[in-house]
């Protein structure tokens, strides 16, 4: 396990060498969690109107732009991938704008005006960026005040790369969630695909509620959102799957 200093010296980084795997794997408009969870369960959170200015950053291969596209909003994303980017611009270049950038330091672009986006969102790439405190505070810059963040991300608290799992209690006849850290942060390496390996970087709830505080920014909704039973699973794969989610949405506001 690597220590809290150590995670964060840690950069996220380009995703250019599993772009191809990535994308592939996703499909062109999202993975069946993107777009049967993740995806409402963002537009839920910031609530769109049209012609609304929305951020997306780590906006990844664009998914996000053509649900926010038909509700009338304009769409910027943002990621350190050009690779992604190409295959964005490839498929989703009428729904929006992409923009080559870092989350956490985020370039001077012309499309990137500070207070002038009415939402940002951190969709699924939140816990592929580091450090935290800074994606956050770029995001509060872009929004003007009253403008809100949406964070979909998998739980931290049940979710946790390589320490956490499932259990069966044979006594019980019971499935149990298995944790093995929590409070630690840690830089996760992921499993290899195309021709390198990503970080996912795990932090407790605290550290994000934290980092929003500090970038004037108020939670003002939570939803935790569980998967979906599979018509063949046995009752207590049923019961432990709806019960313990496996998305959490943050919503905060920008105060001033």
């Amino acid at each position: 396990m690597k220590s809290k200093s150590k995670v964060l010296r840690a950069r996220s980084q380009s995703w250019d060498p599993v772009a191809s795997w990535y994308a592939g794997w996703a499909g062109r408009n999202g993975s069946h969690y993107h777009r049967t969870i993740a995806v409402p369960l963002m537009l839920e959170l910031l609530s769109l109107k049209g012609g609304e200015r929305l951020a997306d950053l780590g906006c990844g291969h664009g998914i996000l732009a053509p649900p926010v596209a038909d509700l009338g909003a304009r769409y910027i994303g943002v990621d350190l991938s050009s690779r992604l980017l190409a295959v964005a611009r490839r498929h989703h270049a009428r729904h929006g704008r992409f923009v080559l950038g870092d989350a956490t330091q985020l370039p001077d672009h012309k499309l990137l005006t500070p207070g002038a986006f009415d939402a940002a969102a951190f969709l699924l790439s939140i816990q592929d960026i580091n450090p935290l405190a800074a994606a956050i505070a770029e995001a509060a810059r872009l929004l003007r005040p009253g403008g809100r963040l949406g964070l979909v991300m998998l739980h931290p608290c049940f979710r946790i790369p390589r320490q956490s799992g499932w259990g069966w209690d044979e006594g019980r006849g019971l499935k149990y969630r298995r944790l093995d850290s929590y409070l630690s942060a840690l830089a996760v390496p992921m499993q290899e695909h195309g021709q390198g390996t990503t970080r996912s970087y795990h932090r407790p709830l605290g550290d994000y509620v934290a980092a929003l505080n500090a970038a004037g920014l108020a939670v003002t909704g939570i939803k935790e959102v569980a998967d979906n039973p599979g018509p063949q699973d046995k009752r207590a794969d049923k019961r432990a799957t709806r019960e313990f989610p496996l998305f959490l949405g943050m919503k905060a506001v920008k105060l001033e």
